[in-house]
């Protein structure tokens, strides 16, 4: 019988995984709001077309789908939840100014972004609305630093990259979307051989330009290189000027900053600077983000849009397990006295954890430190010591 199997890189959620999850939840969002973040809570469903508006092929094929018995439209399991944020800044709030947003939620993927990841993350993400300018970048860069160190993270790493440098690069030879593709392939394993294979109908300047960008990585000092390995064209010095800016700008202990131009997960999604977050000695990201100001006119209204994403699941690794809650112990009792008593207790804010004579708590979740007694006919709290 195989009736407790769950589907590939599906899993349940045990006591102790739970309650730190749950605690770090609480811990991100309170400091999403010191930032003035306003929580929203989107559907897990929506219809496909709203749910990937803007987002290119990547999170279509990461979507579940499914018809709607209702209206017969196809509907979607949300893959990622900043498209509904964007949907409830641009179609529902409306508002003419900067908005804050954040949302914590699970999303279902078609295939895990990782060997060893879930197929269900939960995502806590921040989305910065209404604001062209670096210091709404900045921000969410760090509380997405902010996020990691609430996490357990004390060393870091975070990479900047922008869009625009590999799209003023391109200007001009990209025959099409499949030749786009390889290329950004090329570019994300840097395969040098390859790309110089993809880029033999370049102008020799623009084919010298392409197979430099793997090789631009490094500390900020990299940027001089940059400027003149790439051309000199306005949307380059513009990309350029600003990740020297924000390079400048992220002074944290434990944080090292560092460029890589050919570093571009959501190419086809994001607009300018993006950014991801590492922690010491691991080779995938913890947190990603960038600007992505052309999503909102899919929704009929043009928007700045600068934001981040993580998953609380992997992020909670890195924290250091709870305590156990300390509790007080009670046998259950017909006595008088006996129900008030406890629920005053819990009224008080204390944990009380009703067991027959006798019988042990089993899992490590809670530890007795006390117990209910009756002593002359008044039930009293006293220290306790598991024999």
């Amino acid at each position: 019988m195989t009736a407790w199997l769950l589907p590939e890189q599906f899993s349940d959620v045990l006591p102790a995984e739970a309650r730190a999850i749950e605690q770090l939840r609480r811990i991100v969002l309170d400091a999403a709001r010191g930032y003035g973040y306003e929580l929203v809570i989107p559907p897990l469903v929506e219809y496909v077309d709203s749910l990937l508006s803007g987002t290119g092929q990547d999170l279509d094929l990461q979507t579940f789908k499914l018809v709607d018995q209702l209206s017969g439209r196809t509907l979607g399991l949300r893959a990622d939840m900043t498209p509904q944020a964007t949907r409830i800044d641009t179609h529902l709030l409306n508002r003419r100014g900067i908005v804050r947003l954040c949302y914590c939620g699970s999303v279902v993927h078609t295939r895990a972004q990782g060997v060893f990841a879930t197929r269900e993350p939960l995502q806590f993400g921040a989305e910065f609305y209404g604001h062209a300018g670096l210091d709404a970048d900045r921000e969410v860069q760090q509380l997405a630093v902010r996020s990691l160190q609430l996490g357990g993270v004390q060393r870091m790493t975070l990479t900047l990259s922008d869009v625009r440098i590999v799209r003023g690069v391109l200007a001009g030879m990209v025959a099409g979307p499949q030749q786009l593709g390889e290329i950004l392939e090329a570019l994300s394993r840097k395969d040098h051989a390859r790309l110089l294979e993809l880029t033999q109908a370049a102008a020799p300047t623009q084919r010298d330009a392409i197979l430099a960008l793997p090789d631009l990585f490094g500390d900020a000092a990299i940027l001089k290189r940059a400027a003149k390995a790439l051309p000199d064209r306005p949307l380059i010095r513009e990309a350029l000027a600003d990740l020297a800016h924000l390079a400048a700008t992220h002074v944290h202990a434990g944080v090292d900053v560092q460029i890589d131009l050919a570093d571009l997960r959501g190419y086809n999604y994001h607009s300018g600077v993006i950014f991801g977050l590492y922690a010491q000695g691991q080779p995938d990201a913890l947190a990603r983000g960038g600007r992505y100001d052309e999503i909102g006119a899919t929704f009929g209204r043009p928007r700045a849009a600068t934001g981040f994403s993580l998953d609380l699941r992997e992020l909670v690794r890195h924290a250091q397990a709870p305590d156990p809650t300390p509790a007080i112990r009670a046998a259950w009792s017909q006595h008088p006295g006996y129900g008030r008593a406890v629920h005053d207790l819990r009224q008080r804010g204390h944990t009380v954890i009703e067991l027959p004579e006798g019988a042990a708590l089993e899992g490590k979740q809670f530890l007795f430190d006390r117990q209910l007694t009756c002593t002359d006919g008044q039930w009293q709290v006293h220290s306790y010591s598991p024999s």
